[in-house]
C-alpha cells in the first residue's frame, strides 16, 4: 500500500503564520464551568418547556434558561429554578443531515442504568422524543457543579504541573473503572453487539465522512484504507464511553485532582475499550507535535505535568492489566474519529444549518488530523511522530 508523505497545506501553514499576528486575546481560566447567555438561533421556547415540565411533576418557578457554550456537537442549556439546576441535553440544529451520533435516547439510556455500577455520571430525570415541545428530542439530568478542564487553557492560567499531573491520573483511572464495570449487574449487556466491532466501527466511520465530505484530503482516504486493511480481532468488551478527553470530565471543587462525574454520552456503547483508549489518545496533542498540528488542539494536554501519549498508554496498561500489542491502530482510529466528528460538524456549517464562528475552520482542523494519522503509520508509532 502506497504511503501519504507528510504534507503540511499551505493554508494550514498559513493560517499559523496569521494566528501569531492576530491571536485573540485568550480569557478561558481554570474557573468553575458556568453558563452564559443563550447563543442567537439556539434559544428554547420557555413557554411550551415550562408547560411540559410541569405536566412532568417538575417546579418551574422562577425558571430561567442559559447555556454552556464550550462543546461542538449537543447542545447544552442550564435550567435554574427558585429550588433546583437541572441541564438540558438535544441535538444541534441540522443534525438530521448526517448519519449516525446525536442519539438522546441512548444517552439517556446509558446514564440511567450505568449509576448503579459507576457513580461518575449525573442523576437523569426525564426524556422525550416529542418534538413538538423544543423542536427536538431532549433529556433532563443534574447539573453537576466543578472545573473543566477547557482547550485553548493557556500555561499560565492553568494548575501547576503537579496538579495536572493528578489530574491526568485520576482521568486514566476512571475509563479503566468504566471498562470494568460489570455489563451484566449493570443492565447494559444488551447495549451493543461486540462481534465484529472494530470492523463495524470502522467502516461506520469512514461511511460517515463520504457523507460529509467537502474537500479533497488525500490523508484521510490513506487513513481509511489502511484502518480498513489493519484491523485486529476485539480486544474484550466493556461499556465505553467513546468522546473520553478533559473536557467531559468535571473535577471536584474542593480537590481538582480528583475526576467526580464524566459527561456526554451520545456515543457510548457495548464496544472494544482499546478503541475507548484509541479516542483518548487521538485528543492528546504532545508537546512535540508540530506547531501547525497543535492549533486545534481540543483538549489542553500540552499543559505543564501531562503525561505524553506513550505514557498514557503504559498509564493504561498498569492500571488495567491489559497489555495492548497494537496502540498505532487504536491511536490512528482515535485521530480518524475525531477528524470525522469534526468534518460532520463543519459540513453543518458549509450548509448553513449553523452560523457558529467556531466551526468555519474545522475543514482544515480535519487535514491536521489526517496528516497526524499518516504520520503514525508511517512512523509505526504514537510518540515524536515529527523527529
Amino acid at each position: 500500500m502506497t504511503k501519504v508523505n507528510l504534507r503540511i497545506p499551505l493554508k494550514l501553514k498559513l493560517y499559523l503564520f496569521l494566528s501569531k499576528f492576530f491571536k485573540k486575546k485568550n480569557h478561558i481560566s481554570f474557573s468553575i464551568d458556568e453558563p452564559k447567555e443563550v447563543r442567537d438561533g439556539e434559544d428554547l421556547p420557555l413557554d411550551v418547556l415550562k408547560e411540559y415540565l410541569n405536566s412532568h411533576n417538575f417546579n418551574t418557578k422562577y425558571l430561567s434558561v442559559k447555556q454552556f457554550p464550550s462543546g461542538y456537537s449537543n447542545l447544552t442549556y442550564f435550567l435554574k429554578t427558585d429550588t433546583k439546576e437541572y441541564v438540558l441535553r438535544r441535538p444541534p440544529f441540522g443534525a438530521n443531515s448526517l448519519k449516525g451520533g446525536h442519539d438522546m435516547s441512548r444517552e439517556y439510556r446509558v446514564l440511567s442504568k450505568l449509576k448503579t455500577e459507576f457513580k461518575k455520571v449525573p442523576d437523569v430525570h426525564l426524556y422525550t422524543e416529542d418534538k413538538s415541545i423544543i423542536g427536538a428530542p431532549f433529556y433532563i439530568m443534574d447539573c453537576i457543579k466543578g472545573y473543566i478542564l477547557r482547550p485553548n487553557l493557556l500555561q499560565e492560567n492553568s494548575p501547576d504541573a503537579d496538579t495536572i499531573s493528578k489530574i491526568a491520573d485520576s482521568l486514566i483511572d476512571t475509563l479503566v473503572s468504566l471498562h470494568k464495570v460489570d455489563i451484566d449487574k449493570s443492565n447494559l449487556n444488551d447495549f451493543g453487539r461486540i462481534d465484529g466491532y472494530v470492523s463495524r466501527q470502522v467502516s461506520g466511520w469512514t461511511e460517515r465522512y463520504f457523507h460529509a465530505k467537502t474537500d479533497e484530503i488525500p490523508e484521510m482516504e490513506f487513513v481509511a484504507k489502511w484502518l480498513d486493511e489493519n484491523q485486529p480481532k476485539e480486544s474484550g468488551k466493556a461499556i465505553i464511553h467513546n468522546d473520553f478527553k478533559y473536557d467531559n470530565a468535571v473535577l471536584d471543587i474542593n480537590d481538582p485532582t480528583k475526576v467526580i462525574s464524566v459527561l456526554d454520552w451520545e456515543m457510548s456503547t457495548l464496544g472494544d475499550p482499546l478503541m475507548d483508549l484509541g479516542t483518548t489518545l487521538g485528543y492528546w496533542v504532545d508537546k512535540n507535535d508540530a506547531d501547525e498540528l497543535k492549533l486545534f488542539q481540543l483538549s489542553p494536554t500540552t499543559l505543564n505535568g501531562n503525561p505524553c501519549r506513550q505514557d498514557i498508554l503504559t498509564m493504561y496498561e498498569n492500571k488495567s492489566g491489559k497489555s495492548i500489542d497494537n496502540p498505532v491502530f487504536y491511536y490512528v482510529f482515535g485521530l480518524f474519529k475525531i477528524a470525522i466528528i469534526a468534518q460532520q460538524i463543519y459540513y453543518r456549517y458549509h450548509k448553513g444549518y449553523t452560523k457558529d464562528k467556531r466551526f468555519s475552520m474545522l475543514n482544515i482542523a480535519v487535514n491536521s488530523l489526517g496528516i497526524m494519522a499518516n504520520q503514525a503509520i508511517v512512523k509505526n508509532r504514537v510518540n515524536d511522530l515529527f523527529e
